[in-house]
């Protein structure tokens, strides 16, 4: 009785050791079967990631659809091969530490005589590019503005064509979106803001001293003895919309040549300050001297202006205010001649 009883207990025990073992063997199949499924899930939670890694990463696979005056573009994060029809762009990219592969190279203004280089090649002019040398480059990316927007449909058949000129009538608002999109292009988002806010701080201190003066300005452009006006809205209109200098006549013609003017229209006005950009400092014909601005400009007329008697008449570089413009090198120079011309 005692040996059955034995006998019995153990074979309970052996029946319970069994069960355990199988219930451990089970445990063990369903955490590996848990650690497949959490591979599985990350790789699902993972695939939504994966997509957009997709669309964003590798960088070099990261496309973006840029849309601009003329149309869209479809662009891949930093392309290698760059063209710059506008001034203001190769500003941006040169400050930004971004190559370009070419560029017109006739007439560059004084800040970007690099580009003349031979390691750079001639894109022909703003107007007439040269297409048969750009197939040959066979470019990833090209950026024009106003002075090549004829060209559009050519220069997009070579490669992603980006109109990016500034727009006068909303010059900061344009100028930022520009900045900004090629920092996103070329992966320099960072540098692109820190660059932008140091400007805004500069435009913030200048129009804050413009606005609290009261003064009044005008802007005209000389050229072969004639002369044009320029007010809010214009090319030269920044001076007015962004830094805060009060214009002398709120009706001028917000027009890429301004309005013809004599200088009885400047006496009349009697500016407080007045700003020429000497064109011809900076576009001669070959072989021709220019004479400089001044010599037309400070008359007997103007010399009864508050600008010319107070010393407020402000001879702004032309590299940067005709040639070039809107661009991290230009814009900077053009809050520093304003600011120090009415001091």
């Amino acid at each position: 009785m005692n040996s059955k009883k034995l006998a019995l207990m153990f074979t309970t025990l052996v029946m319970v050791f069994v069960l355990a073992a199988c219930g451990a063997n089970k445990n063990n199949s369903n955490n590996g079967n848990n650690g497949n499924n959490g591979d599985n899930a990350g790789a699902n939670a993972g695939s939504t990631n994966t997509t957009q890694a997709a669309a964003a990463a590798p960088a070099e696979d990261e496309e973006f659809t840029i849309k601009h005056k003329l149309g869209e573009a479809k662009v891949k994060k930093n392309p290698a091969k760059v063209v710059v029809f506008d001034m203001g762009v190769l500003e941006t990219l040169d400050k930004l530490g971004v190559e370009v592969a070419a560029v017109p190279q006739g007439n560059l203004p004084t800040h970007l005589k690099k580009y003349e280089d031979s390691k750079y090649k001639n894109a022909g002019t703003l107007f007439e590019p040269d297409f048969e040398g750009l197939n040959a480059l066979d470019p990833d990316i090209i950026f024009i503005s106003g002075r090549s927007s004829e060209a559009y449909e050519e220069l997009n058949k070579i490669a992603p064509t980006i109109f990016m000129g500034v727009d006068t009538a909303n010059y900061m608002g344009s100028f930022t979106e520009n900045v900004k999109t090629l920092g996103e292009i070329f992966g320099k988002d960072a540098e692109a803001e820190q660059e932008l806010a140091a400007i805004n701080d500069s435009i913030k201190s200048l129009n804050d001293e413009a606005t609290a003066s009261g003064k009044k300005g005008l802007v005209i452009l000389t050229t072969g003895g004639k002369v044009s006006a320029y007010g809010p809205g214009s090319r030269f209109g920044i001076i007015h919309d962004v830094f805060g200098i009060g214009a002398v006549d709120e009706n001028l013609k917000a027009d890429t040549h301004g309005d013809s003017i004599s200088f009885e229209f400047v006496a009349e006005k009697n500016p407080d300050y007045l700003f020429v950009v000497d064109r011809d400092a900076v576009v001669t014909e070959e072989g021709k001297q220019a004479e400089p601005a001044s010599k037309l400009v400070e008359n007997d007329l103007v010399k009864k202006t508050n600008a010319y008697k107070n010393g407020k008449i402000v001879y702004l570089d032309a590299n940067y205010w005709y040639l070039s413009g809107g661009g991290l090198l230009s814009v900077p120079e053009m809050l520093k001649e304003v600011q120090e011309g009415i001091k």
